[in-house]
């Protein structure tokens, strides 16, 4: 991959990461409870999991997807099914302020890592949007594996620092959060719930 095409690649990965979506949802969120530090692996998890699309998408899965109604389908019920789960968690989870739960900190960080990582991987759109936003980057005349690392390098980079961003902003303004306990709960499970709802119905 050539400078200039890089550098295209690096503004639309960008735009891409600082679109509203479920993992920077749950990286507000982990943030404000958990604060930065234990959210980076909520995040690292999120990255791994794009990554993951990414090599799909390159590698042909994601043509298949496009292609298969029934996969198609069920990774859309699997995606939806996921973030109301997760949505239902967070909606019940204590109020910001009181203490949480009582794990020890590996624990806790092997649960974020798994959530960051589910909640990228049953995307569907993730995967379909990267079928068709990778082709135009990719040079048959060079080698696929090399342009694999750096395209899923740059976007894993360009998404852990927009979510840590956003981490690290909640966390700052986790004082009026607490002030507003358990409603923050619910607004961020509840779109999550929506999300999850609304998944599965889109064509």
């Amino acid at each position: 991959m050539d400078l200039n095409t890089w550098l295209i690649y690096l503004i639309a990965a960008v735009g891409l990461s600082l679109s509203p979506g479920p993992n920077g949802l749950l990286a507000l969120t982990h943030g404000a409870l958990h604060g930065r530090r234990l959210t980076l692996f909520t995040i690292a998890g999120g990255a791994l999991g794009f990554v993951v699309l990414i090599a799909l998408s390159m590698f042909g899965i994601g043509a298949l997807l496009q292609t298969s109604l029934l996969w198609l389908t069920v990774l859309k019920w699997v995606g939806g099914a996921y973030l109301v789960w997760l949505g239902i968690q967070v909606w019940r989870s204590p109020p910001l302020g009181a203490t949480l739960a009582a794990t020890g900190g590996q624990a806790r960080a092997g649960v974020l890592f798994r959530q960051g990582l589910l909640s990228a991987v049953t995307n569907p759109k993730g995967i379909l949007f990267f079928a068709a936003f990778l082709p135009q980057f990719i040079d048959p005349a060079r080698s696929l594996w090399l342009q694999f690392v750096v395209m899923a390098g740059t976007f894993a980079l360009v998404e852990i620092a927009t979510e840590l961003f956003i981490a690290s902003a909640a966390h700052r303004i986790r004082p009026w959060l607490q002030r507003v306990g358990k409603a923050f709960n619910r607004a961020c499970g509840g779109v999550f719930m929506a999300i999850g709802a609304a998944l599965p119905l889109r064509g």
